[in-house]
Parts: structure tokens; sequence; C-alpha cells
């Protein structure tokens, strides 16, 4: 998310919270539906996000090595329904605050269902595809009860029923039936309805929803998805300088390393904090559609970077001993640093700034990994991660250098 010229001050963002209300509909909501204060993730979201750190940690395993375009193919494939799984499962939790035993046991068999998908994943695309399919058709079931109570909401805050069942209910069933579905064309299945929901979902448009979206916690939520993945890359440097204890290896990690807490520090000193500050100002019609592109949408291709990032660290540090890394190592490596900066760019366009503004740190930031990638045949694993978090320090000095220019204008006396 980041966008510089919107970066408010220097530091981890504003308040969480955010100066909108927090969603609710039990015993502290308005009568609107409306709350009177923010919120931050409750212990059960951050218990339900330990699953998907299994679920990184499978998917970019498939990564390992020397990947070629089918292996990123079917990553792609199988990283986008648990996402979309768990942003929809985030705005239902951010509209639906309630911490009943039936939520509870809601979010649970979710995390179960999640918990099977991942397991499935390493022959998602063979045997396993069947199990991986009905995962997915139970967590749509989950979202029908999280869902349905709202089509008896009073007016007009109700939410129609043809949403849920469609939405939720259909869509479960035709995942469940698409676990007979043999391969390739299981894929295609799957492909036509995520489409189908995504569809759903832009015709909605924000339009009667039954509360207000709480930005700050959705930005929360997010940031701690990055969170997770950001950790799956570091889990993958220690794993692999255990299994290659040399200097090499040590010295390709400290480097890895680097480039992890770089990527850290822009996105939550800059990031984050744009985030907040674009979705403060929009009304409630406009946090919704930002809320969606960039949380639902956009921040795909943000963790799915930084997840073929933690699978080209761990080879760079397997590797370290070799002339060079193997060509699809260093597509996950330097590709998926490109496409990190690819989606920020793309969300700095979402929110209105310049092309020209944009351009000047997201060009370098796609096309100087893509250059590492061109010549890595040349390239010792060392100096090819050492590129790249030369890359990201860079990103991030020109990051501060811009954020105080901002300040020092901001604070010049006007004449």
């Amino acid at each position: 998310m980041i966008s510089y010229e919107d970066a408010g001050r220097e530091g981890g963002g504003t308040d969480p919270g955010g100066p909108m209300g927090t969603p609710q509909t039990g015993a502290n909501a308005e009568p609107d539906g409306h709350a009177t204060e923010g919120r931050h993730a409750d212990w059960l979201e951050l218990f339900f996000d330990l699953v998907f750190v299994a679920l990184a940690a499978q998917l970019s395993h498939q990564l390992h090595g020397d990947p070629g375009l089918r292996d990123f193919a079917v990553f792609l494939a199988l990283y986008f329904p648990p996402w979309w799984l768990w942003i929809n499962l985030t705005v239902s939790a951010n509209i639906f605050v309630d911490n009943s035993p039936r939520r509870r046991l809601l979010m649970l068999s979710a995390m179960l269902c999640i918990a099977v998908m991942a397991a499935s994943v390493p022959e998602a695309d063979t045997d396993r595809g069947s199990v991986y399919a009905l995962g997915y058709a139970g967590t749509r079931l989950v979202l029908l009860g999280l869902w349905w109570p709202a089509t008896k909401y009073p007016e007009p805050l109700r939410v129609p029923r043809w949403r849920p069942l469609s939405y939720c209910l259909a869509s479960g069933l035709l995942w469940a039936a698409s676990a007979a579905v043999p391969t390739p064309w299981q894929y295609v299945v799957w492909a036509v309805l995520i489409a189908a929901e995504m569809a759903l979902l832009l015709t909605a448009r924000g339009g009667r929803m039954p509360a207000r979206l709480d930005t700050g916690h959705i930005v929360e939520r997010v940031g701690l998805f990055v969170i997770i993945v950001l950790g799956e890359s570091v889990i993958a440097l220690v794993t692999s300088a255990d299994h290659t204890w040399t200097l090499q290896a040590g010295v390709v990690g400290v480097l890895g390393f680097v480039l992890l807490a770089a990527l850290w520090w822009s996105y939550f000193d800059f990031g984050s904090t744009s985030a907040e500050l674009m979705l403060a100002k929009a009304d409630d019609h406009q946090a919704y559609l930002l809320a969606r592109d960039i949380g639902g949408f956009l921040h795909f291709f943000v963790t799915a970077g930084v997840l073929c990032m933690a699978a080209g660290l761990a080879t760079a540090v397997e590797e370290a001993d070799h002339a060079h890394l193997p060509t699809g190592a260093v597509w996950a490596l330097a590709g998926g640093l490109a496409l990190y900066h690819a989606a920020h760019a793309c969300i700095a366009l979402r929110y209105g700034r310049p092309p020209a503004s944009v351009a000047v740190w997201a060009v370098p930031g796609i096309c100087i990994p893509l250059l590492v990638v061109w010549g890595a045949g040349h390239l010792a694993p060392w100096l090819v991660v050492l590129l790249l978090a030369a890359e990201a320090i860079v990103h991030l000095l020109y990051a501060r250098k811009v954020l105080r220019h901002r300040l020092a204008a901001a604070a010049a006396p006007t004449p």
C-alpha cells in the first residue's frame, strides 16, 4: 500500500481503530447498526490465522528448488481460494462483532476446513484435489452460517436471502461437486466458481451492508496477514540454514533477512499508514470499494510475491555453495520482489496517485529485480540476494526522503 505522498507521519500509522465506527450487531451496537469506537483483532481471529501459517508454509514449499511455469501456475491456483476465503471471513468478522459460542464454533470449523486444504496442497493438482475442493466447500457453508442471521435484520440493514444462498450455499455445493471432476478440468471449474463469487461481490458495490465497515480493523487484519507471509520467509531462512550449515549459507541468510527487514519497514511505516489515511478520508461507499479492491484483490499479489520470495530465499541458502541459482529459484526470488512492487504500484494508482509520481519508484522496483533474473546465470547466490536487498533498502530510503520533504513542507510557514 505504499503511496509516499499520502503517508501522514513516520512510524506505524494512525490508531488502528480509525475514525470509522465499528460495525456491530450485538449489545454494544447503536440502533442503526453502527458503533461508536473502533476495535482490534480479537483472540479468535489471531488463533484462526495460525492455520494460514501452515498453509503459507505448504504453498511456499512447492516452489523450493527449481520450479517451472506449471509450478508457479499451480501455486497461484491453490493460493487464491484460501486467500479469498480469508478475506471473506475477515469482512464477516468485521461486520458481525459477536463472541458467541455459535460464532466461535463456525470460525473453528472454518479453521479445520482450511487445515484440510493445507494438508492436501502437496498433491492438490493430482490425487488430493478432491479433498482440497471439499475443504473449500466446507468454508462456504461456514460463511452461510455467519451471514444468514443478517437476512432477518430489520430494514434497511437486512441482507437479501438470495445473496448468501447464491454466494455461500450454491457455491459450496458446486465446490463439493467439483471434487468428482478430473484434473485438469477441475481447475477450470474452480476458476469459474471463483469468478462467479467475485462477480456477485462486484455487483453488491457496498449497497445494503448490514453494518458499516471498520476500516481500521480491515487495515490491521491485512497487515497481520502480511506479517504471516513475512514470517514464513524468516522460517524458510532459518530452516534452510539449519540444513546447510556453511559460511556461504550464513551470508546468504543474513542478506535475505536484510531484504525482508527492509520490506517490513517500508510496508508498515508507509504502506499501512497510507491505507488508513486514504480510507479515513473516504465516505462509507468509497471506503468499501477501496477496502475491496486493495485488501481483497491487490493484496493477493502482494502476499503471493512474498511467498514466492520465501521459497526463493530458502533455495538461495541451500544452494549458497553453488556457482549460481537455478532459473526457477531466481524467478521465485527476484520475480516475487518485482510482483510485490508491481502490486504496490497498482495500489497507489487505485488511491488516485499521479502515474508519474508512482513510476519514480515503481519502475526501478520492478525492473531491477527483472534485470537480476536476466543476469542471474552469471551471479553467485549471495550476489543475487545482495542486489535485491540493496534495491529494497534504496526503496525504503527513498520513501523516508519523500516523507521528510512532505513534513518539512507542511511545517513551513505560509507567506
